[in-house]
């Protein structure tokens, strides 16, 4: 029984393969013999292409998951040489050169750009620009591939390109420029083996249009990427990209996931986070007909878009920040400008006139986890135009683009006085209850025969403040009590508190920043030339000598003051997500660099006296300042001397609720005369913090969703 069944399928197995074969032997002769012919001029006919993919890179997010820069699909027009250049197999410079300066004229008929940096002026006499170091690069390149010393002049090199190009006599100087500033732009990236030419980026629909419809042939439209800024604020934050250099290209090109046309971080958020950002990407394998229609699309490769990067700061707080910053300043450097005008037309001394604030700097930190809520410097620009107006920017009044809240560095003043009595009450040299009587003038290296080194108060010739204790002293600012407490000490160790402070330390940002100086004996000798002396201790106490700090150091400082001595990293990176936003890839923790190891009774007395500061009606403009706000404050004011010809910078810390701490702020303008002045942008501020911050916390709750 059971070998008749099996006899049966096994017959039936056979016949079916037989049948299959016959079926597949039948197919195969009807493509190969039958139809071959025909599919065999289908396929010459069909063109297949593999092309890059691009990646979309990764956004920049607030803190609360607000935008703040993202990306815009775009359309980018390539030239493609074979189509434009040539005819039966060889360059045809007649065609070539007729053609750039046709779709040259009509890119700008619409009033769109493209890409020429030949560092040649456009008009004759022709003169050499100002060179980037990549521009630099390719011309020196194109000069030695076309038999020129590097020393050849501007008038040369466009007559060798005019010889090169065959540009006939009969085109204007000006059209000759531009002929062969494109026609350079696509031999040079030959001759270097650099990227393709992009010749138009981000160019509108209507010029595509025009061009598809006109008999230029040569024209390649690709769809890319573009920045999109959805703020006009925090330009130094998040910074720009554009295109890698070829020193750049060494480095990224390691990790294999660089194009020579990849565009990267070149300063702020861009640049540090570049390896978050930066998407990989994707091949396709196209098939079109030799008309170019498409037949089919198929992707190699997957494009890997770049993660999602949230930042600390809090876009709305920045925003007031800088508006607090710039509002001042406009109007200060106004009634300055009245002040000099008066003089000139009514008559008065020449150095009664008024010199002009020349920047400054908001900081604003997290007192819980040193984490940066605002950076904003003055003056700034717009991110959105930003490569448009580089030439603008990068050589306007007071240079906007150098970052004066990370990079600047400035004498801390008076603000620096709770780190000279936290040290003194430390190491016992003094108590909370010990004082010193103010007389207007430090006299211990005074004698009568000899004079000697007298430093004064504030307040000499208008009285004196007695006798004062610590607390006190900060309220009053007394410069006499802080010489008392720093003669006790030597600058070493007045230097070892400092650091912990994080004055003079790195504060663990990654958008790059000075490290400041901190006084002390070897640096003092390398700047002056001579020892460091008793004098400069003193002066070191209150905040002068060669102490230069960044704003955000010092908001930092305050930080520590406000919660009792812990100071935290101020990195600004807050989370990175994956570009769908289903997966965390980094979460940062609080970072703790430092501490201030000391009772804390007297962190507590140095913030009571910093209370006093902006509570105590006889401290005029900063208690006028904060008068009437919802919320109670501590602040402390500082004026720096930075030479006798120069007015004094303007330095203002303060932190609230007072309380229980939850936001420390230091402002900095240069030329602003008094610390006191600028306490109504520290207000602006603080009064933004506490008006949002129920609004802030419902967003922050959102945010957390999608962790």
């Amino acid at each position: 029984m059971n070998k008749t069944t099996n006899g049966a399928r096994l017959a039936v197995f056979f016949m079916i393969t037989i049948a299959l074969t016959a079926v597949y032997i039948t197919t195969l002769y009807k493509l190969q013999v039958i139809e071959g012919d025909a599919y065999y001029e289908q396929s010459k006919n069909n063109i297949v292409s593999h092309e890059t993919v691009l990646a979309a890179r990764g956004s920049l997010m607030d803190r609360y998951g607000r935008v703040l820069v993202t990306n815009r699909v775009c359309n980018n027009l390539y030239i493609e040489p074979n189509e434009m250049f040539y005819t039966d197999g060889n360059v045809d410079h007649e065609k070539a050169n007729s053609s750039v300066l046709e779709l040259a004229t009509t890119v700008h008929a619409y009033g769109d750009s493209y890409t020429d940096e030949l560092p040649i002026t456009m008009q004759s006499p022709f003169e050499f620009t100002e060179m980037t170091d990549v521009q630099r690069t390719r011309l020196f390149a194109w000069m030695d591939r076309n038999n020129l010393p590097q020393d050849a002049s501007a008038i040369e090199v466009m007559a060798r390109m005019r010889e090169r190009y065959e540009i006939d006599n009969s085109y204007t100087s000006e059209e000759t420029r531009i002929i062969a500033g494109i026609r350079y732009e696509v031999n040079v990236r030959f001759i270097t083996q650099t990227s393709d030419y992009i010749f138009a980026e981000d160019v509108s629909m209507e010029l595509i249009t025009t061009l598809m419809e006109s008999a230029l042939r040569g024209i390649v439209v690709k769809a890319s990427y573009v920045r999109e800024y959805n703020t006009e604020y925090a330009a130094h934050v998040l910074g720009y990209i554009g295109m890698m250099t070829g020193e750049e290209y060494k480095e990224y090109s390691k990790t294999g996931q660089y194009a020579f046309d990849a565009l990267v971080g070149k300063s702020g958020a861009e640049y540090a986070f570049q390896e978050y950002l930066h998407g990989v990407n994707g091949r396709s394998r196209t098939t079109s007909t030799a008309t170019g229609v498409v037949t089919s699309t198929v992707y190699v490769e997957e494009p890997v878009p770049g993660n999602n990067v949230y930042l600390t700061v809090d876009i709305g707080l920045q925003e007031a920040a800088e508006n607090a910053l710039n509002s001042f300043i406009t109007k200060e450097n106004e009634a300055r400008l009245k002040i000099n005008e008066d003089i000139e037309q009514y008559g008065g001394l020449e150095e009664d006139k008024e010199q002009f604030i020349t920047g400054g700097a908001v900081v604003a930190v997290d007192v819980r986890t040193g984490e940066p809520l605002a950076i904003a410097s003055w003056p700034s620009y717009d991110l959105s135009n930003f490569l448009e107006n580089y030439a603008e920017i990068s050589t306007a009044e007071n240079n906007p683009l150098f970052n004066k809240a990370t990079m600047g560095t400035y004498a801390p003043g008076s603000t620096f006085k709770p780190v000279t009595a936290i040290a003194a009450l430390d190491m016992g040299k003094i108590t909370t209850t010990s004082t010193f009587t103010c007389d207007a003038i430090f006299t211990k290296y005074q004698t009568p025969e000899e004079g000697g080194y007298a430093p004064r108060c504030w307040i000499y010739g208008a009285g004196r403040h007695g006798d004062l204790n610590a607390a006190q002293a900060v309220t009053i600012s007394c410069n006499i009590f802080f010489y008392e407490i720093g003669d006790l000490m030597n600058i070493d160790q007045l230097y070892e508190y400092a650091t912990d402070f994080g004055l003079g330390a790195a504060t663990g940002l990654e958008l790059g920043e000075h490290r400041g100086n901190m006084s002390n004996r070897v640096t003092h000798e390398e700047i002056h030339g001579v020892p460091w002396y008793l004098g400069d201790t003193l002066q070191a106490a209150i905040g002068q000598s060669d102490s230069l700090f960044t704003p955000l150091q010092i908001a930092e400082y305050c930080a520590v003051l406000a919660n009792g001595g812990t100071r935290y990293s101020a990195s600004i990176l807050r989370s990175v997500r994956s570009f769908d936003f289903t997966e965390t890839v980094m979460e940062r923790e609080p970072e703790v660099l430092s501490t201030v190891e000391t009772d804390p009774e007297y962190f507590e007395e140095m913030r009571f006296g910093m209370y006093g500061v902006a509570n105590n009606d006889t401290t005029g403009a900063v208690y006028h300042a904060f008068y009437g706000s919802s919320y109670s404050v501590a602040a402390k004011t500082g004026t720096a001397q930075v030479g006798e010809a120069s007015a004094n910078n303007a330095v203002f810390i303060c932190f609230a609720p007072y309380e229980n701490p939850e936001i420390a702020v230091a402002v900095v303008v240069e030329k602003g005369s008094a610390g006191s002045l600028v306490a109504e942008i520290g207000r602006s501020v603080l009064d933004y913090y506490f008006a949002f911050k129920d609004s802030t916390s419902s967003l922050e709750g959102e945010g957390r969703l999608l962790r």
